[in-house]
C-alpha cells in the first residue's frame, strides 16, 4: 500500500491551504518519492510519503517519510503504528523520532537532478531572492531576509525553478536550496538553524533510493 499526495484526504487538505502553502515542499517531495524512489527500493513494507494524522486506519509495517523538522510532536500519532520505519532528512530529526519508533533512518534530502537541470540558463539577469514559503521568513521562524530581497513564493514548482534560475544568489533551505545549487545559484543562509549551507548537498532521488535500500536491508535483513 502507498499513501501519498493523491490520497483524497490529503488532496482535500491541500485544496484548503491558502497564501501559496499548497505549493509546499512535502507535496513535491512526495511526488518524487513515488516516481523515483519507491520503484527502486525492494521491500514488502507499506509506504507513507505524506503527513496525514487525520487518517483513522494506519497501516502497520510501513516506511514513513518525516517532513517536519521543527516540531517533532506533530508525529505523536505515529505511536498508533506498529513496526514502522521513520525516514528523516536531518540527523537531529532522526534523533527526536526515536521516541516514536526504534527503527529510524537518516536519509538526506534528494531531488530529481536531471529535471531541475532543464531550467538552467546561460546568463543570470537578477541579483538575489528568497525562494520558499512565506512562513519561513515570518517572525515565528526568526529567519528574516534583507528588505530589498526579491521574494519567490506561492507558485508551482516548475514556475519557481524557472524564476530561481534567473538569480545569482538565493536564500533558501531544504530541497529548494539543493535545487538552487543545481541551477547554478549561490545559496545564502537566513535560517539560524541552517547557517552552514553545505548541509544541502546535491543528491539525486535514485541515488537516495540506493542509500535507503542499504539501510532498510540492515533493519529487515534484505528482501
Amino acid at each position: 500500500m502507498i499513501i501519498d499526495h493523491t490520497n483524497p484526504l490529503y488532496v482535500k487538505k491541500r485544496k484548503s491551504l491558502t497564501n501559496g502553502n499548497q505549493y509546499n515542499g512535502a507535496y513535491y517531495y512526495s511526488k518524487e518519492i513515488v516516481k523515483n524512489i519507491i520503484p527502486n527500493v525492494k521491500t514488502d513494507r507499506n509506504w507513507i510519503t505524506i503527513r496525514l494524522p487525520e487518517m483513522t486506519d494506519h497501516p502497520d509495517h510501513s516506511i514513513v517519510f518525516i517532513h517536519n523538522n521543527r516540531n517533532p510532536n506533530y508525529y505523536a500519532y505515529l505511536r498508533d503504528y506498529k513496526d514502522c520505519v521513520l525516514v528523516c532528512s536531518l540527523e537531529s530529526t532522526a534523533y527526536n523520532m526515536r521516541f516514536f519508533s526504534d527503527k529510524v533512518i537518516y536519509l538526506p534530502l534528494s531531488v530529481d537532478v536531471e529535471q531541475v537541470k532543464k531550467y538552467r540558463v546561460k546568463e543570470k539577469t537578477k541579483e538575489v531572492s528568497f525562494a520558499g514559503r512565506l512562513v519561513k521568513i515570518s517572525p515565528m521562524y526568526h529567519a528574516p531576509v534583507p528588505k530589498d530581497c526579491d521574494i519567490l513564493t506561492g507558485m508551482p514548482q516548475a514556475k519557481l525553478l524557472r524564476e530561481m534560475s534567473k538569480y545569482k544568489k538565493i536564500y533558501a533551505t531544504g530541497r529548494t536550496a539543493i535545487q538552487a545549487k543545481i541551477l547554478g545559484c549561490e545559496v545564502l543562509a537566513h535560517d539560524p538553524n541552517f547557517m552552514d549551507t553545505r548541509v544541502w548537498q546535491v543528491l539525486d532521488n535514485k541515488e537516495a533510493a540506493k542509500i535507503l535500500q542499504h539501510k532498510l536491508n540492515l533493519i529487515d535483513g534484505g528482501f
